[in-house]
């Protein structure tokens, strides 16, 4: 590697670095939060910022893009493999999420969530493939021909593409940390709190919805802090320390 390709990725590092620390610092915080904050039931929240647990009870529901699951959230995101001399990197081309309120269950009843705007932490559902030796379920290129989306190449030669897609289902056990407050649409909701809703707050910025228990959530978010408050710092102090040198005694 030249002398000044050496110096630009230390810039870079240098970047990465405080990017990754102040990253780690927002985990760091949410971290506290998480653990400072009480669980609520569902029958008894107070206004304001709470945190609860429990099985999604769909209002109405959505379709997975690519499996066509049921679903009250999902998010999707479509890429495709470009060449570039002799590297290759996966390019984004097109991603949505979308949600439906939903009814949160515990052993004391329901309350209503409604996750439009949430910081949505959930495992990975389905990854496909397109392209020579790869083949998607049929929905998948249902999905792509109602949206206009070209999945073929020149002389009708299917691209390298791959399609994620992650989504909430009736009855799983999701975590929500996010504000309870008056429900302005009391008719969404059958039975329980009708009168309060979980969403994001105008002054409280923490809205958080996972599909982890909370013992999982912290020691996720754990190792995440190490790994971007003291890696992200140790990478941008050596990096800077390198950039400093270079300039004062240039090769």
């Amino acid at each position: 590697m030249a002398e000044g390709d050496i110096f630009f990725a230390a810039i870079f590092g240098l970047g990465f670095g405080i990017f990754s620390f102040i990253m780690g610092l927002k985990k760091l915080f949410l971290k506290r939060m998480i653990e400072n904050i009480p669980t609520s039931k569902a029958r008894s929240v107070a206004m304001g910022l709470v945190e609860v647990y429990g099985e999604v009870v769909s209002i109405k529901t959505l379709k997975s893009p690519f499996s066509g699951k049921e679903c009250v959230y999902y998010k999707y995101q479509i890429e495709e493999l470009r060449s570039s001399g002799k590297s290759s990197h996966w390019a984004t081309i097109r991603k949505e999420e979308r949600c439906e309120p939903f009814r949160l269950r515990d052993e004391t009843g329901e309350i209503l969530v409604d996750c439009t705007g949430a910081n949505v932490d959930i495992k990975l559902d389905n990854r496909f493939e397109s392209g020579i030796g790869h083949k998607p379920p049929n929905q998948v290129y249902d999905f792509l021909d109602r949206n206009g989306i070209a999945y073929k190449g020149l002389l009708g030669i299917g691209k390298h593409m791959r399609y994620t897609e992650w989504f909430i289902e009736p009855k799983e056990k999701v975590y929500v940390m996010g504000t309870a407050s008056d429900n302005p649409n009391v008719k969404l909701t059958a039975k329980g709190m009708e009168n309060v809703i979980i969403r994001k707050g105008q002054n409280e910025g923490t809205f958080y919805v996972s599909d982890k228990s909370e013992k999982e959530i912290l020691s996720s978010l754990g190792w995440k802090v190490m790994l971007g408050v003291f890696g992200g710092a140790a990478l941008a102090v050596g990096c800077l320390a390198f950039i400093l040198f270079y300039m004062r005694y240039p090769f």
